[in-house]
């Protein structure tokens, strides 16, 4: 989606890293499309967009910079900080950065939707029955005595036997994960041997995070994941995910150019009107999704659905839930946010647990 490109390059990316741009001809409304016949489960990918460049506009075009697809269904690879990530030139901010950089940043990946769910079946625990846990898919199996160390830190580690054990002998109903959709390692943590441990740092809605796989990161976190789900539930223990969608990894002005940023800066993100080179930061995290925007209502919604029906998890816990619900200015317990969940027949289905600040 982007109201802003002049042209769009879908690049196939091989398995040893070379790279196919086609052109994307087609566009419906300010979705930009094309068909292309061969490419299967595996393929690399990304997007390159070619427009205007007024950042004092809030317009940040930059077909030097490879964007992932909000909707990829697997993400692989992670950033690697430097000046290439930036759609501007650090210390210049109105000037375009034209290093490439798709050899330090992520690739989307094409997946196969042939998992065999065999008799999985949601244990539907009614409210006032159920007790959560709130748990980290790396810390939880990382730390476990009994998780073999190659399933550690994974969600075949969570899965695993031993750790199912543990949690049925609390008496819990439902685990709530801590972040799982692909997200961002943080220059600063990385310069000082560090990573982002929490997870609240999401750049891809329909991705599980590729590092808590043991299998791999090019689409068989998926399959990983949906087996941690069966598990989970044939247990019977239901699926919560703590999910991040007032804000995405890209963090102020300052930061990289990785996905929304670069496919339509000002209709992903809310910017500031006396200063469109800047964002409103009602998250603490340097930017803000613009929950007015249509097309960013129907991106989360979708990626709802997608985790609910597809990887069939049982519930959401709404990180910064007041941000989703913010209008023109102030909080709306009526906003459309609100509105579109409560008119959904399958999301309104699940549990839903909304963080208050």
């Amino acid at each position: 989606f982007s109201r802003v490109a002049e042209r769009v390059e879908l690049c196939l990316f091989d398995d040893h890293g070379r790279e196919e741009r086609l052109e994307m001809p087609r566009m419906t409304g300010a979705t930009w499309h094309a068909q292309v016949p061969g490419v299967g489960p595996g393929q690399r990918y990304g997007y390159r967009v070619h427009g205007a460049w007024d950042p004092a506009s809030g317009i940040r075009c930059n077909p030097a910079k490879l964007l992932l697809d909000p909707y990829a269904r697997a993400i692989e690879g992670e950033v690697r900080w430097g000046d290439a990530i930036h759609g501007h030139v650090p210390g210049h901010p109105f000037r375009r950065q034209v290093q490439d950089s798709a050899p330090d940043v992520p690739r989307s990946v094409v997946v196969s939707s042939t998992f065999d769910w065999g008799d999985d079946t949601a244990p539907r625990v009614p409210p006032s029955e159920t007790v959560i846990y709130e748990t980290h898919v790396k810390g939880l199996s990382k730390r476990h005595p009994h998780v073999p160390p190659p399933l550690q830190g994974t969600y075949a580690g969570l899965a695993h036997p031993a750790v199912l054990e543990h949690l049925i002998s609390l008496g819990i109903t439902a685990v709530e994960l801590l972040p799982v959709h692909h997200f961002v390692n943080d220059g600063f943590l990385l310069k000082r041997g560090l990573r982002q441990y929490w997870g609240y740092n999401s750049i891809g809605y329909f991705a599980p995070h590729g590092g808590y796989a043991s299998s791999g990161s090019g689409g068989q976190q998926v399959d990983e994941f949906k087996a941690m789900v069966q598990a989970l539930h044939a247990a019977g223990l239901e699926v919560i995910l703590d999910v991040v969608y007032n804000h995405t990894g890209e963090g102020s002005n300052r930061g990289p150019m990785l996905s929304m940023r670069g496919l339509d800066n000002r209709a992903y993100y809310r910017i500031r009107p006396q200063s469109q080179r800047h964002y409103i930061d009602y998250t603490g995290t340097g930017n803000s999704l613009d929950m007015r925007e249509p097309f960013v209502l129907q991106l989360i919604m979708d990626s709802l659905r997608y985790w609910i029906s597809e990887m069939h998890v049982d519930g959401f816990r709404f990180d910064l839930a007041s941000a989703l619900g913010r209008e023109a200015h102030e909080f709306d317990r009526h906003s459309a946010f609100f509105d579109i969940i409560q008119q959904d027949p399958l999301i309104r289905s699940v549990k839903l647990i909304a963080e208050p600040w």
